[in-house]
């Protein structure tokens, strides 16, 4: 057995949408290695397929569209069909949006709330009857849903709606014994600079971001899943809460 690998998690079930990369994928290998049966959700077949490969046995990825909710009705199902009930859901399915605010059309905006806040809310809607007592479900906000950043006008809306969904949610389900809490990443290296632009501007534009960061570094998006592993599984006493993962970045 790789030594990597325990049982901390054994016997848990967990949804996470948004899984087949970046942060939902890195939070799947966390619970997963631990023992944690996984069900990840994606759009793209090729990503899911070899996410599902790199998870190994314990896992079941889905194609599903986050913004669809015939696909989140489906979902439902298909979460019954093979795990029955479930002990945790990590709702992060999302996209963002660098538009400036002049130039931020209604398609854009629709897409983005849609996506961000519109798929979120149902998905934990659609879920809940699965959900056993003590569960606990962890929405993926942002550093943008309190702090002004240009260029993610819309975006911050749509994770700013979350935050509040965190907070009204959590109220709801609580007869349930269900907690809803909120992960709010800052600036995380999850590589998609290097997959979306070349090496060197890649490497200028971190190192410039880099000194507007608090901490002076990016997260790994190995910070992130451990927080959301703690929200989902061990923080027994927290509800309705977000915590930022982001260097300090929305504490000024």
């Amino acid at each position: 057995m790789d030594h990597n690998q325990g049982n901390k998690y054994a016997g848990k079930k967990i949804v996470i949408t948004g899984g087949s990369s970046g942060l939902g994928l890195t939070t799947a290998k966390l619970l997963a290695d631990e023992g944690a049966s996984v069900l990840i959700t994606g759009r793209t077949q090729a990503k899911l397929d070899s996410a599902r490969e790199e998870l190994g046995s314990n896992a079941v990825a889905v194609l599903s569209d986050a913004a669809s909710l015939t696909d989140i009705d489906e979902l439902a199902n298909r979460v019954k069909a093979e795990f029955g009930t479930i002990d945790a859901l990590f709702v992060n399915a999302g996209i963002t949006g660098f538009v400036p605010f002049e130039l931020t059309t209604e398609e854009m905006y629709d897409e983005l709330l849609a996506i961000n806040a519109k798929g979120p809310y149902f998905t934990v809607q659609k879920l809940t009857p699965l959900l056993n007592e003590g569960s606990g479900v962890v929405l993926t906000t942002s550093i943008a849903n309190t702090v002004g950043i240009p260029m993610l006008s819309a975006y911050g809306a749509s994770k700013a709606a979350l935050r509040s969904m965190t907070r009204s949610l959590a109220r709801e389900l609580l007869p349930r014994k269900i907690r809803v809490n909120a992960v709010s990443p800052g600036p995380i290296d999850t590589g998609i600079m290097e997959k979306t632009m070349p090496k060197e501007a890649a490497e200028q534009t971190k190192s410039q971001m880099e000194q507007q960061i608090h901490m002076l570094r990016f997260g790994a998006p190995l910070e992130v899943a451990k927080t959301v592993a703690f929200l989902a599984f061990d923080a027994t006493y927290t509800t309705e809460a977000e915590i930022p993962v982001d260097g300090g970045g929305s504490q000024i």
